[in-house]
């Protein structure tokens, strides 16, 4: 992005589809923003907040929802970095319940929350009285759970606002049925039905089953299309690829071999238990099974009577530890951001790597990682897989554990493949060999592939020019 700018504030010059999406959100109460990552949604909804204070359509505060990390530190450092045509003011309220209360006593044009606090604020207010005319929620897919007690919160306040926004880039992370609690924020249940029954039953057949407990629910013919369809007109799409002109990216396959430690992994696929350092690990059910094997892929698993919470691991190989050094060597001093999945995974890398320094969920050490202070940066895609601006300090990514969540892993790729990064992306996913590493690769393109054509069928391009 073009900046003109003033010491540290900074007049905007948008792009033109940043324009275009301005424009459109002033023009629609009801807004779903399906935007790439790195697209510049704050910036967008910003300008159109600025845009409306000025014209006096912002007659009501609006309410921001975001991850934590997101609300803490992203949306006021976007606004401080701006200067808009109004001057918005912000207040964050996060923290504890004082603080929060503070922060809600200030007078401001925009207040941001983190989503876990939602039913907090929800229950504060009486009814008639929510104060918010306007509510954005950052990274929608936070709200794809109908059940959630945030997602109930917001529908029970969703009619005292005037206007509704969400912003995503990834709509639809494990398929179509996450939509529609999404959606019915947005229009109350104009477009998808009022219920996630009447959803299921006009678009969906039930697939797996036990009895009256349907495991899976299968598309209809041609329901896909329907649904784009029937979103079309709140929805707009675009991908970085089209708008921005980026190094690129290039996604590479690192394969461990685990020797005769695989042979220990299809004994405990098979049997569901296993002697692991004198310690017998087991698993009670297909779900425990299933989150163990990937603790055996990544190199250690936690024992029958231990949990991530406890500490207690065993190491069951090092296959990975050694792919991950053949990367950090061949990355000749570059920065490495490393994704991992279990807490035994990031132990192991620091006791491996002493240089490695983990980022924690309030996102500190970014400002260390983005001005080349740090060599190996450890994360969970949960701590850092929204909002972090991470593209600064380096250009390689490796997953030593693997994600099924299509949202985590494209949103945490997101931190370095996005506009201000100057180098190719290179993305290593160190993957176990004949281990479940191998089908949660297949499942990420397959729920990929997914997506992809429903970002390409409802974006809606023509209507914004």
């Amino acid at each position: 992005m073009g900046l003109e700018g003033r010491g540290r504030e900074m007049i905007p010059k948008l792009h033109g589809y940043q324009e275009a999406c301005v424009r459109w959100l002033e023009s629609h109460d009801e807004g779903l923003l399906l935007l790439d990552m790195g697209l510049g949604k704050s910036l967008i909804v910003l300008q159109a907040l600025s845009d409306m204070a000025l014209s006096g359509a912002l007659e009501r505060p609006a309410l921001i929802v975001a991850p934590l990390a997101v609300a803490r530190s992203t949306w006021p450092a976007e606004l401080a970095k701006w200067d808009l045509p109004a001057d918005l003011s912000m207040s964050v309220v996060v923290g504890s319940a004082a603080r929060r209360e503070a922060a809600l006593a200030e007078r401001a044009d925009v207040y941001v929350v983190n989503r876990e606090n939602v039913a907090w604020l929800s229950a504060r207010y009486p009814r008639g009285g929510w104060p918010f005319g306007t509510l954005v929620v950052d990274e929608l897919s936070g709200f794809k759970n109908p059940q959630s007690k945030r997602w109930k919160a917001l529908k029970a306040r969703r009619a005292e606002s005037d206007r509704f926004w969400g912003l995503t880039g990834t709509p639809a992370p494990n398929g179509l049925m996450d939509l529609w609690a999404q959606v019915y924020l947005a229009d109350r249940g104009q477009r998808l039905g009022r219920t996630l029954g009447a959803y299921r039953q006009a678009f969906f057949t039930p697939g797996r089953r036990s009895g009256y407990v349907v495991y899976d629910w299968r598309l209809k013919a041609g329901s896909a299309e329907r649904i784009y369809s029937r979103i079309s007109d709140i929805s707009v799409s675009m991908r970085a690829s089209d708008e921005l002109d980026l190094p690129g990216r290039v996604d590479n396959v690192v394969e461990a071999d685990l020797g005769d430690a695989l042979g220990r992994y299809r004994d405990f696929e098979r049997d569901a238990v296993a002697e692991v350092g004198g310690t017998t690990v087991t698993a009670a059910s297909a779900g425990v099974l299933a989150l163990k094997l990937g603790q055996f892929a990544d190199g250690a698993v936690y024992a029958e009577a231990d949990s991530e919470e406890r500490g207690t691991w065993r190491e069951v190989h090092r296959a990975k530890l050694d792919a991950l050094r053949r990367i950090v060597e061949e990355a000749q001093g570059e920065p490495v951001l490393v994704f991992y999945a279990y807490r035994h995974d990031l132990e192991r890398i620091q006791a491996e790597f002493p240089q490695a320094r983990a980022l924690d969920a309030q996102g500190e050490a970014v400002g260390a990682w983005n001005a080349g202070e740090i060599p190996i940066l450890c994360a969970h895609p949960a701590s850092c897989g929204y909002g972090l601006n991470l593209q600064a300090g380096g250009h390689t990514i490796v997953w030593f554990g693997l994600t099924w969540d299509l949202a985590s892993y494209q949103q945490a790729n997101a931190r370095l493949d996005r506009q201000g990064q100057t180098s190719t992306v290179v993305v290593h996913h160190i993957v176990a060999k004949g281990t479940v590493d191998e089908r949660v690769m297949r499942v990420l393109e397959g729920k990929a592939r997914l997506q992809d054509e429903m970002m390409d069928v409802v974006r809606a391009r023509g209507d914004l020019r």
